[in-house]
């Protein structure tokens, strides 16, 4: 398809819909952590929470090495405790942003003051801990709290982690129940001289997705076993990201270019993505345009622009300016490629518009952009240059602008048009 016919084709009436709900900025959330309060009183017996279903774990990066470790359970309804952790389900269920928030403000946050260096300690609170990260089900536990819990969000500064809900202090933690853990995660436990970068890949490779890989990467149990340590949240999301695109990377290194330059657009919480692939050699660039009232602008008079780059031998620093966006968003265009066996030059433009009013994680970033692969077919240009040419006007920034913030649209020439704008 033409790529003029294909931008013809996007209609905006659900996003004035969306816009509208943004602008409302629903505070559904507010009256939502009343309802938690509730439950907490009703669940809660003599500060134990009793027959709890732990989905997963929180790791904290504040006074690394000594950080919050803690159990995330749901205050009520446990039989749904899977839905509330983390994963591609919440994009296939068309989560908004208030049901992610709700989702993790039913999760409590047990958690104890631990040191990283964890090793081979599979006892006591750090124990359980790590069975329930390296579980590929909820994991039913006794949690033994230190007074009331804190009942607020833990919003995230940078957006790579999920928000997280009510938190306290656990004096003790006790498995309901033995986990299931799958054989792979059991194989690379075994191994006691598997660096952890290659177990990720091994586990990947053998079927578990990138969130379930964080898990037990943050919870110590990959790497050399004298080198164990948990591996704060936010850490642990992009570590993974990074070292499974390094990989997929690897897989199509000497795969023969796309034929020709394909567009692929998709939309979800307010953001905007338009993945351009190109023929040539694997190259990777970010370009993020933020709008003036979202989450991550809400002062700004004008658009927030930023960028991560890397070339064909692929990056050596951290990509600081679109930090974990970057990753998520280079593995959901290194998936599709390697499966096709292909290499491409990629331009991934993130349009960060208002309706995204909340931070709700990076997760959103690698499931929009996995899917835009999956919904139609792409429209298509002469040149990289071209389809930058032709989307544009689509774009709340100019052209200008563009070049001097993008590696990739660095080369692109103005036309007639782009003066009369």
């Amino acid at each position: 398809m033409q790529l003029d016919d294909y931008i013809d084709g996007l209609g905006d009436d659900e996003e004035a819909r969306r816009r509208q709900l943004a602008k409302e900025k629903s505070y559904e959330i507010t009256e939502y952590l009343e309802d938690v309060e509730q439950s907490i009183d009703e669940t809660l017996q003599d500060d134990t929470l009793f027959g709890s279903t732990a989905p997963g774990i929180f790791v904290g990066s504040s006074s690394y090495p000594d950080v919050s470790a803690g159990v995330l359970a749901p205050v009520s309804e446990p039989d749904r405790a899977a839905e509330f952790e983390t994963g591609p389900h919440w994009y296939k269920r068309g989560y908004t942003i208030d049901d992610v928030f709700q989702s993790r403000t039913n999760l409590l946050n047990s958690a104890k003051r631990t040191n990283v260096h964890v090793a081979d300690e599979w006892d006591g609170f750090t124990g359980v801990q790590r069975e329930v990260a390296i579980a590929d089900r909820p994991v039913d536990v006794e949690l033994g709290l230190d007074g009331r819990p804190e009942v607020d969000m833990d919003l995230s500064v940078d957006d790579i982690s999920t928000p997280t809900g009510p938190r306290a202090t656990a004096e003790y933690a006790d498995l309901a129940e033995n986990p299931h853990v799958p054989k792979p995660v059991e194989y690379t436990l075994s191994d006691d001289d598997w660096k952890a970068e290659g177990a990720m890949t091994y586990l990947y490779n053998r079927g578990l997705d990138v969130y379930q890989i964080e898990n037990v990467l943050a919870a110590g149990a990959l790497g050399e076993t004298q080198n164990r340590k948990l591996v704060p949240t936010r850490w642990s999301i992009t570590a993974v990201d990074d070292t499974i695109c390094n990989f997929l990377r690897g897989q199509i290194h000497n795969r023969p270019s796309v034929d020709a330059t394909e567009v692929w657009y998709n939309e979800y919480l307010g953001n905007r993505f338009w993945v351009i692939l190109a023929p040539g050699d694997f190259e990777f660039e970010l370009v993020e345009l933020k709008a003036p009232g979202s989450v991550w602008n809400p002062a700004g008079r004008g658009y927030n622009v930023t960028s991560d780059y890397e070339g064909f031998e692929g990056r050596t620093s951290y990509a600081s300016e679109t930090a974990g966006a970057y990753y998520a968003a280079k593995l959901g265009a290194l998936e599709n490629l390697a499966d096709r066996g292909r290499q491409a030059k990629v331009l991934v433009v993130r349009h960060v518009t208002p309706d995204y009013w909340g931070p709700a994680g990076v997760w959103q970033v690698r499931e929009t952009v996995r899917n835009a692969f999956e919904e139609g077919e792409p429209g298509e240009a002469e040149t990289l240059h071209d389809a930058v040419r032709e989307l544009t006007p689509r774009w709340p920034v100019d052209i200008d602008t563009l070049r001097r913030n993008s590696e990739l649209v660095a080369g692109v020439q103005a036309s007639l048009a782009d003066f009369g704008r």
